[in-house]
């Protein structure tokens, strides 16, 4: 049924974008508008809520629960859990936005703000890209990461979205029409996601061949080959079976996002980025609160048209990739605290981020300039902008087929586990899902990223038709997030550590309480075998008064 009812809608989809293009944009479009005037405030509540509750668990009793057995230890050691962790969730993100963004909120920062290419404008460009690119997005993924391997590791359900909602409906709803709608949900938002990823690297590799003189002129038919070849690589990883060969490549792929971002720090304005570090940190925490609170009625249509193109569509990508992430960092966090989970989710990416947007972020800065001065790197367009940023730079031919070959390997290495992923949802939990499933999702991933651009009118307009599309397949699935949460949590108030710590408490303060009574104040409390007939929840206090003032069990 899983498989059934997410193929019947995406054949739908592109059959509808091939038949009639301009038909399924407008619908899009006016979905798009829909949802942003009477949903937007819903992903806005939904992302800063995530963050909340994250930081709740990480803090309250439940943060030494472990994910696992209670004396199971971490199946990672802790570097490579962490290198694991953030090549899972960014790798196209940074590499598209990490000169795109900062730049665009320079040159035109959200309304209401700050004039453009100012010094304060500098501040609220780096501010506004931590705000997209730290604690929220990773607090989405926390919150289904922890459900996932809670639900897995430490109830030993299996290996879906909807088994974290047991405890809610109970387990044959779970397995029943209800569970088969959730992990619908959650199969639609990754097959969105995982498109979105893949045009938006599609539109950069496109600008990057460009800028080399490879092509000129390149229209819609050049993005769909690009997809295509791009589309064929991440199937054969996906079905190839061949673990280290793709490890290898993740790992060759982060040495090299390095050296390139330590090519560009001492290229590039390196005193300016070095200044940004504290001052970004700065200006996020102190404008937090307000970026959290932006809203159609506090800026009127012209917020509302800049939180589509940047926040909401922010919050939607990453809640439509959050079921492949979730289950991926739920895999390799086994035997970790949620203390720990939370704590290692959270901030490292965070602080990995905070430096990515301060090198390249603090390049395209500079080199734009404050006020006239400077060059025109915001030219061109979000797809155009690193390379732009690197051509101002020595050895810029090698830099920028250097981006292209690190776009197209980030999503090889992420899309061939995304397709594992859906083909896991479509199989009823089956981590090991048949190869023609695989294939099957991978090839619907490129049809659908194919349509988006399709319908974006594979122009500068691009980028529109994958942020429409994104938003239809996030939305729902938002909803079963916030649910999951509740979910969640009762589990959590239902863990044998977590009963047995009220118990303990209880125990200690009727103990207390009778020996404070009956003996003035002057008792020891001492252990002894509870008798049959004893009552556990009057806290356990002995019949023997005189032998054991205060016993406990």
């Amino acid at each position: 049924m899983v498989f059934g009812v997410v193929a019947v809608i995406m054949f739908v989809l592109i059959t509808w974008g091939a038949v009639s293009t301009g038909s399924l944009s407008g619908f899009a479009s006016s979905g798009l508008h829909w949802l942003i005037e009477y949903a937007g405030w819903g992903f806005v509540l939904a992302a800063t809520g995530f963050v909340v509750f994250a930081l709740y668990l990480a803090f309250s009793r439940y943060g030494r629960i472990p994910l696992g057995q209670d004396d199971e230890r971490p199946e990672f050691r802790t570097i490579s859990w962490i290198a694991m962790m953030f090549s899972a969730g960014m790798g196209i993100g940074l590499m598209f936005f990490g000169v795109s963004e900062p730049l665009s909120h320079f040159v035109n920062p959200p309304p209401g703000t700050v004039p453009g290419q100012s010094d304060d404008a500098v501040y609220t460009a780096m501010a506004t890209s931590l705000f997209h690119w730290t604690l929220h997005p990773w607090a989405i993924y926390a919150v289904v990461g922890l459900a996932i391997a809670y639900s897995s590791f430490r109830r030993g359900r299996k290996q879906l979205i909807s088994a974290t909602f047991i405890p809610m409906i109970g387990k044959r709803n779970a397995e029943g029409p209800v569970g088969k709608l959730i992990d619908i949900l959650a199969l639609f938002a990754t097959l969105f996601g995982s498109a979105a990823s893949l045009g938006i690297g599609t539109i950069q590799i496109r600008t990057g061949m460009e800028q080399a003189g490879w092509i000129s002129g390149a229209g819609t038919v050049v993005l769909v080959l690009i997809i295509v070849v791009l589309t064929v690589c991440f199937i054969a990883s996906a079905v190839s079976g061949i673990a280290k060969g793709i490890q290898y490549l993740s790992n060759i792929n982060m040495v090299l996002a390095a050296l390139l971002a330590l090519f560009v720090f001492f290229a590039g304005p390196t005193v300016l980025m070095l200044n940004l570090v504290p001052t970004s940190i700065g200006s996020y925490l102190s404008d937090f609160f307000d970026m959290a609170a932006r809203s159609g009625a506090t800026g009127g249509t012209e917020m509302q048209e800049w939180l589509s193109s940047w926040t909401i569509f922010y919050w939607a990508w990453w809640i439509s990739w959050t079921p492949f992430v979730g289950m991926f960092i739920a895999r390799i966090s086994r035997g970790r605290t949620i203390r720990q989970f939370v704590g290692g989710v959270l901030l490292v990416p965070s602080v990995v981020s905070v430096i990515w947007f301060a090198i390249f972020g603090g390049a395209a800065i500079g080199l734009q300039g404050i006020g006239e001065s400077g060059t025109n790197i915001a030219m061109g367009g979000p797809e155009a902008q690193t390379f732009n940023a690197l051509g101002e730079m020595p050895l810029s031919a090698i830099t920028s087929v250097l981006v292209m070959i690190l776009v197209a390997i980030f999503f090889v290495s992420g899309a061939d586990a995304g397709s594992v992923v859906m083909g896991t949802l479509s199989q009823r939990g089956d981590i090991d899902p048949s190869r023609w499933i695989v294939i099957f999702w991978g090839a619907a991933t490129g049809a659908v990223a194919a349509i988006m651009l399709v319908i974006g009118g594979g122009g500068d307009s691009a980028l529109s038709g994958i942020q429409n599309l994104t938003f239809m397949g996030a939305l729902p699935f938002t909803v079963v997030m916030v649910l999951m949460c509740f979910a969640l949590l009762k589990d959590l108030r239902n863990d044998h550590i977590t009963k047995r710590d009220e118990k303990g408490a209880a125990v200690l303060e009727a103990a207390v309480m009778q020996g404070h009574e009956e003996h003035d104040g002057d008792f020891q409390l001492e252990i002894s075998q509870a008798e049959p007939n004893e009552d556990d929840e009057a806290g356990g206090q002995a019949s023997d008064e005189e032998s054991s003032p205060a016993s406990t069990s």
